[in-house]
């Protein structure tokens, strides 16, 4: 068995504006680097196999965290947890994209796992490029941390929930908490704990 802890990235000036990013690859902001850095991990995570998506804000993220936890220990690369490609949709506003496409906007989104931006990548699209990596995992039988993002860990979600993205999800993920899931054999992979909280309090 494989313990899994996914953490999304911390925010960026595009999350601030509510900017759709995917594949385009803007830095933390200043709150995004002060909001990791006031992050404390689960002390599960202490001698964990660390992964990183990596778009800089993911690697920005796991760095802070990295000196703060790791001290300086390697991090590794691993291209299959990139965010969901959203095509020609990035640096759009999702409200702007709704008014513009109207029914046929709903009818896409109404889809759910094969919702799909022009030139993108469906939620089904991001499952399946992942089962190679939980297969992977799974054979590890350690603790892994995966810095990531928003559309991987909703995926991610989905597959372990059986959510099929077209109703409200039965969990509400919140972004700046850990979700932890359990990798078994075959790379089946289950919920063990949502919503792990990351911050603490602010002393400074």
């Amino acid at each position: 068995m494989t313990a899994l802890l996914l953490i999304r990235h911390g925010p960026t000036a595009w999350n601030e504006q509510g900017l759709i990013q995917g594949r385009s690859d803007p830095p933390l902001s200043d709150k995004g680097r002060s909001t990791v850095a006031r992050w404390c991990l689960p002390a599960a995570t202490d001698n964990a196999d660390w992964i990183v998506s990596p778009l800089q804000r993911a690697r920005q993220t796991a760095e802070i965290l990295n000196r703060k936890v790791l001290r300086g220990g390697a991090l590794r690369p691993e291209p299959r947890l990139v965010e969901a490609d959203w095509g020609a949709w990035e640096g759009r506003r999702l409200a702007e994209l709704r008014a513009e496409g109207g029914a046929q906007m709903a009818e896409n989104e109404a889809r759910g796992l094969d919702f799909q931006p022009p030139k993108g990548e469906s939620p089904r699209m991001v499952q399946q490029r992942l089962a190679p990596l939980l297969s992977e995992l799974a054979d590890r039988r350690q603790t892994v941390v995966a810095v990531t993002h928003k559309g991987v860990i909703r995926a991610l979600y989905a597959l372990a929930s059986g959510w099929d993205m077209r109703e409200k999800p039965a969990d509400k993920l919140q972004w700046s908490c850990a979700h932890g899931f359990e990798l078994s054999a075959g790379g089946k992979l289950r919920i063990s704990e949502l919503n792990i909280p990351l911050q603490t309090e602010n002393k400074g």
